[in-house]
């Protein structure tokens, strides 16, 4: 490898590495594979691969990036990125330990997120470390050493997926796939300066995950941007979760009251940082609301029935003892001894009360701001109070799961004490599009350090795309005002549509500006005679939210079918004729948002 290795490893410049030849997948692992094994925490991973296991992948991977590297990244658009995976997720050839060296197996199938990565191109380096069967948000608890925190050591990395933060962190890898049940992965990547993407629960299939509480869990996502992650999510996402759209036209923004109380005074001050670097974000309103039933939920998860789903995912493992079984995992799972069937239910009936005052927040507010944690303890106070202070850390994570929610964390402001201090947005279900895009825009403000360096991150200027549709779809043609970046596009963000393309119709149209129309608006005519081929973008929306969209369409305009230039046919914006009478026609423009340039350069001859 001839280019010198960066202390910090993204997506994007990987793969732009790639494009320019700066170097290849091959080079690039071995160097990755030195560092490793150079590191100062031995503690981070669990199982590395060698050369060896990826030398006939990675001699295939730089020969087709050799030949043509446009067409190896469009094949494959994750191509020769390494990852590292969570050992409670199976990567087949490893060994899954879930931390326990008597619980271990030889995986020989991959889990689904991760199989789905590998076929996208993508490498996985090995298995990381995490508290014993993802019990935990410490880092602590686990018979191959406590993960380090990346900017000090004598501070924890966060749980349950240490390893998986803190080897994303030190550059080992350019992202990292966890699991989180409780806020496993939040509160690493608030420790460590990362993104932590918890997706809606269902997502992202857990097949080939060991559950900690199946019902609860997710695999989530840390990386150094919210653009990573969220790529990331596009491979990975298979579930049916129905999406929420973006709020282009304004977000407000829920604010828990009386945080000042609960945080540590460093970890205020910086949060108050990131509410004031928020608020001065154009469209943004901050709106304090009351947390008290949503920790009322959260303490159903350890201190009600829940417990016991984390017994029965060991089946007849606990039933006798083991030497690498944590002794404060193992007392935390002993509580499921002592529920009842009865105790479930009535699990079950309190968290049906309390959930609908959870979910009219969100009636409210677009989402949640909260700390990602309310403090950072060191090694020693986890050692002194391990069970107190490791549920403390969930205060603002524990109960996103058991209401199906949402969240994204995000790197803010520092503490005082030059320890990160991040912040979390949570939304309902199917809001992880309003989330990262959110998220995407205030990084500017908040994220300001990248990984352990003082460098300014890279920015993503344009938005991110939503997620591939898993739910039946219509796709529309839009042909004036909704097209992107235009004044009514909002009607389309806002009910989860995605771009498609950009094309033509078939020759068959004329368009018209429509007088006195506000926004101003082009109308669309089918002729029998001389047409145009006119441009149009292709959306794709779910067709549960098309009908409320057509009924905000004013007339003389409508939705009818157009003929595009390939002969496809889609639904489209069509003008009733009696409004064309007097209208100009532009078809020789060759589509509106043409017209618009030509028009403000005739109004104003100084634009180019």
């Amino acid at each position: 490898m001839n280019a010198s290795l960066p202390r910090v490893l993204t997506i994007d410049y990987l793969l732009e590495s790639y494009r320019s030849g700066r170097f290849l997948p091959g080079g690039l692992i071995r160097a990755l594979l030195a560092r490793i094994a150079a590191a100062d925490d031995p503690a981070i991973w669990i199982s590395v691969a060698s050369q060896g296991d990826l030398r006939e992948r990675l001699a295939a991977m730089d020969a087709s990036l050799l030949a043509d590297p446009d067409a190896a990244l469009a094949r494959q658009p994750l191509l020769g990125v390494p990852f590292a995976v969570k050992d409670n997720i199976d990567v087949a050839g490893f060994r899954t330990t879930a931390a326990c060296r008597e619980f271990a197996y030889l995986a020989e199938y991959s889990a689904d997120a991760v199989r789905r990565l590998e076929e996208a191109g993508a490498i996985a380096l090995g298995k990381t470390n995490l508290d014993q069967f993802a019990t935990g948000l410490v880092g602590t608890r686990s018979p191959y050493g406590t993960v380090c925190n990346p900017f000090h050591p004598d501070y924890i990395s966060g749980g349950s997926s240490s390893g998986s933060a803190a080897a994303t962190a030190l550059g080992h890898v350019a992202f990292a796939l966890g699991t989180d049940t409780a806020g496993s992965g939040r509160v690493p990547a608030g420790f460590c300066n990362l993104v932590g993407l918890k997706p809606t629960p269902g997502l992202v299939g857990t097949g080939g995950v060991v559950p900690a509480c199946r019902s609860l869990d997710c695999v989530s996502i840390f990386a150094h941007t919210v653009a990573d992650a969220w790529q990331v999510l596009s491979v990975t996402a298979d579930g049916a979760v129905p999406a929420r759209g973006l709020k282009p036209r304004g977000l407000v923004v829920g604010v828990p009251v009386g945080l000042q109380g609960e945080l540590d005074a460093r970890a205020w001050t910086a949060f108050e940082a990131a509410l004031g670097a928020v608020q001065c974000l154009p469209g943004v309103s901050l709106k304090e609301v009351d947390l008290t039933p949503f920790h009322a939920v959260a303490t159903l998860l350890y201190d009600g029935p829940w417990i016991a789903e984390r017994r029965a995912a060991l089946g007849s493992f606990l039933d006798t003892p083991h030497a690498s079984l944590d002794p404060i995992v193992a007392s935390i799972i002993g509580r499921a001894d002592t529920q009842s069937a009865a105790d479930a239910f009535r699990g079950r009936y309190r968290l049906d009360e309390l959930a609908p005052a959870c979910h009219r927040v969100f009636e409210q507010v677009d989402v949640l701001l909260v700390p990602t944690a309310p403090t950072h303890f060191t090694r020693r106070e986890i050692a002194q109070q391990p069970i107190e202070r490791n549920a403390w850390l969930g205060r603002y994570t524990n109960f996103v799961n058991l209401l199906g929610l949402s969240a994204l964390a995000m790197p803010g402001p520092f503490r005082g004490d030059g320890l990160p201090a991040g912040v979390t947005l949570i939304g309902p279900s199917g809001a992880d599009h309003l989330l990262a895009e959110t998220a995407r825009c205030w990084e500017r403000v908040l994220h300001r350090r990248l990984g352990l360096t003082v460098a300014e991150p890279p920015r993503r200027e344009q938005p991110l795309p939503a997620l591939p549709p898993r739910e039946a779809t219509v796709q529309v043609a839009v042909v004036g005002a909704h097209l992107s970046g235009l004044p009514l596009n909002w009607q389309l963000l806002e009910r989860a549509a995605r771009l498609v393309e950009t094309t033509r119709t078939a020759p068959l149209y004329r368009l018209h500006a429509l007088p006195g129309t506000v926004p101003p608006k082009p109308g669309l005519e089918r002729v029998s005679g001389a047409g145009h081929a006119i441009e149009v973008e292709v959306w794709e929306m779910p067709l549960r939210l098309f009908g409320s969209f057509v009924a905000e369409i004013p007339p003389p305009l409508g939705i009818g079918t157009l003929i595009l230039a390939d002969g496809r046919q889609v639904k489209g914006f069509i003008c009733e004729g009696v409004a064309l009478t007097g209208a100009q026609d532009i078809s020789a423009s060759g589509g509106w948002r043409t017209h618009l340039h030509a028009a403000a350069r005739l109004a104003d001859p100084t634009l180019s």
